[in-house]
């Protein structure tokens, strides 16, 4: 019983390993089209911050959540997204 559910816990760990790949794959990406964004923000006569479309995106978010996480979680993870998005060097 013991080692099978030892099987199970690794099988679940490798599960995670993949899903962490694609994330970090995933989160560059977004990554750098925001960046591309900030970097054209300036011809466009646009602040290089909108409160408005962090909320936009922190509304989105929730509509695609089915759970099992909270909304609240998942506003908390984009919040340090967001912020960590526009901490990042140019391009």
């Amino acid at each position: 019983m013991a080692e099978d559910n030892y099987a199970k816990i690794q099988a679940h760990r490798d599960q995670i390993d993949e899903i962490d790949k694609q994330l970090v794959s995933l989160l560059n990406e977004r990554t750098l089209h925001a960046l591309q964004i900030r970097d054209l923000k300036p011809g466009a006569n646009m602040g290089l911050f909108d409160p408005r479309r962090e909320e936009e995106i922190l509304q989105k978010i929730s509509g695609y959540n089915e759970g099992p996480l909270y909304g609240e979680h998942l506003r908390e993870i984009y919040t340090t997204i967001l912020k960590v998005s526009k901490e990042a060097p140019s391009l």
